[in-house]
């Protein structure tokens, strides 16, 4: 059986362990997606028929918050805090090892709870000792004061090279059980990012980061924003199929800025070069991380497509469906006459008709 579908285990799990098993089921098996589109298709590379050079010679390395990644590929925040997030975890985390990339762990909130998953987490360490691990909390638990008074036992369960803290108003807004207080989440950030011991990255989930907050959020003193934009997988949706009335979610089901337009709106903030800039939300493939490089980001996250590649043919499925990400990637790079990522920032696009 493949390992993302070990059947998760229901009886006696707590309420967020339940919702968190449910979130992967239905990313498994439901249409999920944005009916809109992250806009990629917008955006062509020039094709350079006289490219000068050789394939072999093409590097993809990259060094983000002082960790060296062999791609511009980080494993989006996924899962744990419940029995089968371990196994996914752990098959991540081997993918990590293998190809030398990093990891973000799911939301760590249930483990503050109680214990009784506690090694869904801790298994990433156990795997992978020395790959780039993020740690992860809600704005919620930012907003009402819960995330400051343990974010060092949030960092120290992972042993966490960043914190990531992610903005989910939407998906808040149209869960059952949703949080919709966020009155203190800039000033909750402002203060991770003085006690801290790890940098803070700020990430959406789905909705997108524009420029106006991301201004706000550099101004907080993050040392990364991760734009999530909207054309991907839609948390708004998930939690519409898990609600009795869906009128409200069907209509917030395609809310948000879509991948590209976030990326463009975010890079050219003059205040820009402060951060590193993630690009995440609906990225497919390597040809989609080579446009989003080129349109500013450092770096590039996907989650449901590594999920789907897991379930469907295990840790092989996962090692390939990265190794292509890695090939279409120097695709590009070499089609456009890119040695390395710097040169494919400077690579030219152009933008098609609608």
């Amino acid at each position: 059986m493949p390992i993302a579908k070990q059947g998760p285990v229901l009886t006696g799990m707590d309420q967020t362990a339940k919702r968190k098993s449910s979130h992967v089921d239905l990313v498994l098996n439901e249409k999920i997606d944005y009916a809109r589109s992250t806009g990629f298709e917008k955006y062509e590379f020039v094709h350079n028929a006289v490219p000068e050079l050789d394939f072999a010679e093409i590097d993809t390395r990259i060094k983000f918050l002082s960790h060296d990644f062999s791609a511009p590929i980080l494993v989006s925040s996924m899962t744990g805090g419940y029995e089968r997030a371990g196994r996914i975890n752990s098959a991540i985390a081997e993918l990590c090892r293998e190809r030398n990339i990093g990891m973000g762990v799911g939301s760590q909130r249930q483990a503050l709870q109680n214990s009784d998953y506690l090694e869904t987490f801790k298994v990433v360490r156990r795997v992978a000792k020395d790959i780039f691990v993020m740690s992860n909390i809600g704005a919620a638990q930012v907003a009402d004061g819960s995330a400051l008074k343990e974010v060092a036992r949030i960092i120290e369960m992972v042993e966490a090279d960043a914190l990531a803290i992610h903005l989910n108003a939407l998906q808040e807004f149209i869960q059952p059980e949703g949080d919709r207080n966020f009155r203190g989440v800039l000033k909750g950030i402002s203060q991770l990012v003085r006690v801290a011991k790890v940098p803070v990255v700020v990430k959406e989930t789905g909705a997108g980061i524009g420029a106006a907050a991301a201004k706000r959020l550099i101004e907080a003193g993050v040392s990364a924003i991760d734009v999530s934009g909207a054309g991907g997988t839609s948390w708004a949706a998930i939690e519409t199929l898990r609600r009795d009335d869906r009128r409200i979610g069907e209509k917030f089901w395609n809310w948000g800025i879509p991948t590209s337009e976030a990326l463009v709106q975010v890079n050219k903030l003059p205040t820009r070069k402060k951060i590193k800039l993630i690009s995440s939300g609906g990225i497919r493939d390597g040809i989609d991380v080579a446009k989003s490089i080129a349109l500013g980001a450092d770096l590039c996250a996907g989650a449901q497509p590594f999920l789907k590649a897991l379930d469907r043919d295990g840790t092989e499925g996962l090692l390939k469906e990265f190794d292509n990400w890695v090939e279409e990637l120097k695709g590009v790079m070499f089609l456009t006459g890119s040695r390395n990522l710097s040169q494919l920032k400077k690579a030219k696009m152009v933008k098609v008709a609608d």
